[in-house]
C-alpha cells in the first residue's frame, strides 16, 4: 500500500485532529479493561504522537511502514507495546490503541464524503488496510518485547537457581535443583568459574541432590564443569550421588574419571575440609 496514493487521511488529520484525538481518548478508556494502569494525559499525549506521525509518514510517497519517513510512528508503537506488555496489558489490548481508532477515523471520513459513496468507500477500504497493518505491527513488537522480558527472565532465575555459597575459606558449594542442560550448564559453569577467581577457592562442592536424575546428557554436562573448575585450579567434589543416581550411572556406563563422589553435602565438607588442610576436631577445639 502506497502513502501517496492517499492524501484524504492526512489532510483530515491536520483539519480535525483535536477532534479525532478526544474521540479516540474517548474510545480507548471506554474500551480497554485495563485503562487504569495508564494515565489519561499520558494516553493523550501518545495518540497525539500518533497522528502527527501519521500524518507526516502518509504525506510521503513511501509504502505503509517502509522508509525513513515511518521511522518515527514505527518507533511510537515499539515503545508503547513495550511499555504495555511491562504493564500486564495483554496483545488485544495492546493493538487496540491502533484498532480504536478507526471508529472515529471512518466516522470522520463518512462525513467529509457524505456526497460521494464511491469515494468513501474507497477511503474506508484503503484506511481500514492502513490501521489493520499498524496493528498486526503493533502487536509483532508486543511479541517481541515479551519474548524479549521472558527471555531476560529465564536467565535471572537460571543464575537464581544455580547460587555459589562459600562454605570455608578456600571451600565453594554449588547446590543444584531441577534438570541439567546446556543453557543452565553454561550459568552454572560461569557462575563457578567466577566465584572460584573471586574467592581464590581450592575445592567446589557440587551438590546435586536436588537433581531428579542423572543420564549421560546430565553426566556430560558435570564433567564439562568439572573440567572447567580444574583449569582454574580448584579441585571438585560431586555430592549428592544417592543410590538409585549410583545404580543408573552403572547402569548407562558412564566414566565420571577420577571425579571424587560423596553420598552427602557432609561428607563432602569434610573431604574438602581435609583437601584444603583444616581437620574437623581442630575446628571443633578451636570453637570450643
Amino acid at each position: 500500500m502506497s502513502a501517496g496514493a492517499d492524501p484524504i487521511i492526512p489532510r483530515v488529520i491536520e483539519q480535525h485532529g483535536d477532534s479525532l484525538l478526544s474521540e479516540w481518548v474517548v474510545e480507548q478508556l471506554s474500551a480497554t479493561s485495563r485503562s487504569g494502569r495508564i494515565k489519561e494525559a499520558e494516553l493523550r499525549a501518545q495518540c497525539g504522537d500518533f497522528l502527527r506521525h501519521l500524518r507526516v509518514a502518509l504525506q510521503s510517497s513511501e509504502a505503509v511502514l517502509e522508509g525513513p519517513s515511518w521511522d518515527p510512528l514505527r518507533e511510537l508503537l515499539e515503545d508503547i507495546s513495550r511499555t504495555r506488555g511491562t504493564q500486564g496489558f495483554t496483545p488485544s489490548e495492546t493493538a487496540a490503541f491502533v484498532f480504536s481508532f478507526k471508529r472515529p477515523l471512518f466516522q470522520r471520513l463518512r462525513r467529509e464524503l457524505a456526497g460521494n459513496p464511491e469515494a468513501l468507500a474507497d477511503e474506508n477500504w484503503r484506511a481500514s488496510e492502513l490501521l489493520d497493518r499498524l496493528g498486526l505491527f503493533t502487536t509483532e513488537s508486543y511479541q517481541r518485547a515479551r519474548d524479549e522480558i521472558i527471555r531476560r527472565q529465564q536467565e535471572e532465575m537460571l543464575e537464581l537457581s544455580t547460587p555459589v555459597v562459600k562454605l570455608w575459606d578456600g571451600i565453594l558449594a554449588l547446590p543444584m535443583i531441577g534438570t541439567l542442560d546446556s543453557n543452565r550448564t553454561q550459568v552454572v559453569m560461569e557462575s563457578l568459574l567466577q566465584s572460584i577467581v573471586d574467592t581464590g577457592s581450592q575445592v567446589a562442592i557440587i551438590d546435586i541432590t536436588g537433581v531428579p536424575t542423572v543420564d549421560t546428557l546430565v553426566a556430560q554436562h558435570l564433567l564439562k564443569t568439572v573440567s572447567a573448575a580444574k583449569l582454574m585450579g580448584a579441585e571438585c567434589i560431586i555430592s549428592g550421588i544417592r543410590p538409585q543416581i549410583a545404580q543408573t550411572i552403572v547402569h548407562l556406563g558412564i566414566d565420571l574419571g577420577d571425579v571424587t563422589t560423596k553420598a552427602t553435602l557432609a561428607d563432602a565438607l569434610q573431604e574438602a575440609l581435609r583437601r584444603v588442610g583444616t581437620e574437623l576436631h581442630e575446628l571443633a577445639r578451636a570453637k570450643a
